[in-house]
């Protein structure tokens, strides 16, 4: 019984050193990315960027470009995407569209290469009278909800990598305690004499 409780406590402190050592890798990101391409109410277009693989959020500087064409004919741009500084994987265009109904498209070259076309609608904001004024904070309408720099992948915007540390503690602590017991389980008791 004791190499059986000795080759368990090793299966389970080598998953929990694979677990530590391969944390990094699993969060790591690359590839494809998916683009969320909405106006925002006004002139503006917001531009969401994620990993496709596991929908988070695009952290790494994107370098791309948002034109546009009117059904009456009309173009607008290329203007460049900038940072906007609401999310680390929010940009905005560099210029606000004009007013009217546009056919945007955004191509970015990096960190990949991806396209995505959609209908915008630029008009002027127009200010709420003064009897539906609410204390509620401004949003902009149809900003997409992704815009978060916290990663919603896991709970509570807990990173993957916390959690994973936080497993292998307890791992450990466990292996230690069946370790400890076992071992103390194994001294001889001494000879109690009446």
């Amino acid at each position: 019984m004791n190499t059986t409780l000795r080759n368990t406590a090793a299966a389970v402190l080598l998953a929990v050193l694979v677990l530590l050592l391969g944390a990094p890798a699993a969060s790591a990101h690359g590839g494809a990315i998916v683009l969320e391409v909405a106006g925002d109410g006004d002139h503006g277009v917001n531009v969401v960027a994620t990993w496709k693989k596991d929908r988070h959020p695009v952290r790494d500087t994107v370098i791309g470009t948002m034109a546009a064409t009117s059904a009456d004919g009309r173009s607008f741009g290329p203007v460049k995407l900038v940072s906007a500084p609401e999310g680390q994987n929010l940009y905005r265009a560099a210029q606000p569209l004009p007013t009217g109904v546009w056919r945007v498209t955004v191509t970015t070259t990096e960190p990949a290469k991806t396209k995505k076309t959609v209908d915008v609608t630029a008009r002027d904001l127009v200010a709420p009278e003064p009897s539906q004024a609410t204390n509620a904070p401004p949003q902009l309408a149809g900003a997409p909800a992704q815009a978060a720099a916290t990663d919603l992948g896991s709970p509570a915007g807990t990173p993957l990598t916390t959690i994973v540390v936080i497993a292998v503690g307890l791992a450990a602590a466990a292996v230690a305690g069946v370790v400890a017991g076992m071992h103390l389980l194994r001294r001889k008791q001494p000879d109690i004499r009446l």
